[in-house]
């Protein structure tokens, strides 16, 4: 019997009973997968193998083996995440890494029983939100091709909607999970900063990367989440719950649509007899110097040696982006690491008496391709900083934040609110998240 579950906690029960087959769940993804190349949400399919992994997936099931609820289930990872024999392209023309050794979070996700069907396409480097600049082409938004899906891990973000996996592992260094998440009507948690190993993960901003897993719901994240931190989420007993609200710089320039959508979650979220006050998030309009004066000269550090040797290889805005960094004075930069002790704080004062921020996550709709600057609000705003602004806080902060749908924009385009949570209770914020979906 073969299934087409949107979701993780359903597929589960069903494949420990032998009812569905991870072999036949794997050849459907695959099947979505060569349907629609145009996407380009895939770098590298692993056909062979993943079919070998779950052919053996479904005899351990039958021999009592059954390891858990990730066990047969098709998942993607990123292609800035070591696989053993696959290269890690990175989505870059510059010469691949070849890793022997699986990365942690992918030895965790093999000793579950997940089955990899392959490696995602994204924005080079993992150097931009829109997932066009990658020497494998664009990924392409399902909805229409000519938008962009987000980035950086914009491949990871249309895999699962499209069907083509039922869990991802992506990245995210100033929102590059939630960012693709909010373009394309998923989930995407990034954890606390440190909790999950960016060990065999290429590096953009040693101290500002996340790894963190993407989904279809709240919960399936949850099981993803359980599984690459190797313990196990306690649901909350807790209905009621208080959230924070920072209008000011957050909700200062918002789509139309967007700004419709975080007021009808803020009126359900009242009217189920949760309490929803404004905060505010002190030096928040310091937020893109700071993320700037870290990221630049961080990348432009790892990439000195590689960007001497095969300059051309690299495209043009992430190559313009590193050799900005090359121009940051140190002062600036060790000001900015002492900032982000301000930033980070400030963001605890906001969380003072409050289990969640409630924010949007994109302020616009998913662009148009190619497209330098957006109208947001009536100001035309850069489209990288546009997309940027409301989830790289999270990232020099370093407090657990996820993405979930909150809608559509008139016209059908996904719209999605952001929730943040205290250090140390990214478990507790999934929790949270599931009550709002709901």
């Amino acid at each position: 019997m073969t299934a087409d579950l949107r979701s993780i906690v359903e597929l589960a029960p069903l494949v420990r009973s032998r009812a569905v087959s991870p072999v036949e769940l794997t050849e459907a993804c695959l099947q979505r997968i060569e349907a629609r190349p145009e996407l380009n949400a895939f770098i590298t399919v692993l056909r062979e193998r993943a079919l070998a992994e779950a052919q053996w997936a479904e005899e351990e099931i039958a021999a009592g083996g059954y390891r858990g609820p990730l066990h047969g289930i098709p998942i993607s990872i990123k292609d800035l995440v070591d696989v053993a024999g696959t290269p890690t392209t990175s989505g870059s023309a510059v010469p691949p890494r070849h890793p022997e050794t699986d990365a942690p979070i992918v030895t965790r996700l093999r000793t579950a029983g997940a089955v990899i069907v392959g490696k995602t396409n994204l924005h080079e480097f993992a150097f931009g939100t829109t997932s066009e600049e990658s020497a494998f082409g664009p990924v392409r938004h399902p909805r229409d091709p000519g938008r962009s899906a987000g980035g950086s891990s914009g491949g990871a973000a249309v895999a699962l909607i499209e069907g083509m996996c039922y869990g991802s592992v992506g990245t995210d260094t100033g929102g590059s999970i939630r960012i693709p998440s909010a373009a394309c009507g998923s989930v995407g948690l990034k954890p606390a900063y440190g909790e999950l190993p960016c060990d065999g993960v290429v590096p953009l901003s040693t101290t500002l990367d996340h790894i963190g897993p993407m989904a279809r719901t709240v919960i399936d994240t949850a099981i993803m989440f359980a599984v690459m931190k190797g313990a196990s989420v306690e649901a909350d007993s807790r209905v009621k719950y208080a959230f924070g609200v920072p209008e000011r710089y957050f909700c200062d320039r918002l789509h139309p649509d967007v700004r419709e959508a975080l007021g009808t979650t803020r009126e359900r979220l009242e009217r189920a007899g949760h309490e929803v006050r404004t905060v505010e998030i002190e030096h928040a309009s310091r937020t893109p110097e700071v993320y700037l004066h870290i990221v630049l000269p961080e990348a432009s550090w790892y990439h000195a040696a590689t960007l001497a040797t095969h300059e051309a290889s690299y495209s043009p805005g992430v190559r313009l982006r590193l050799e900005m960094g090359r121009y940051i004075l140190a002062e600036d930069h060790v000001r900015a690491l002492h900032f982000r002790t301000v930033l980070r704080r400030a963001v605890d004062k906001a969380l003072d008496g409050c289990d969640a921020l409630l924010l949007p996550t994109l302020p616009i709709p998913a662009p148009v391709l190619g497209e330098a600057s957006v109208d947001v609000d009536g100001t035309q705003e850069p489209v990288r900083a546009a997309m940027l602004r409301l989830t790289q806080l999270f990232n020099i902060s370093g407090h657990p934040a996820i993405a979930l749908p909150a809608g559509t924009t008139g016209d059908g385009w996904p719209v999605s609110v952001q929730l943040v949570g205290r250090h140390g209770e990214t478990e507790r914020l999934l929790g949270i998240a599931a009550a709002v979906e709901r």
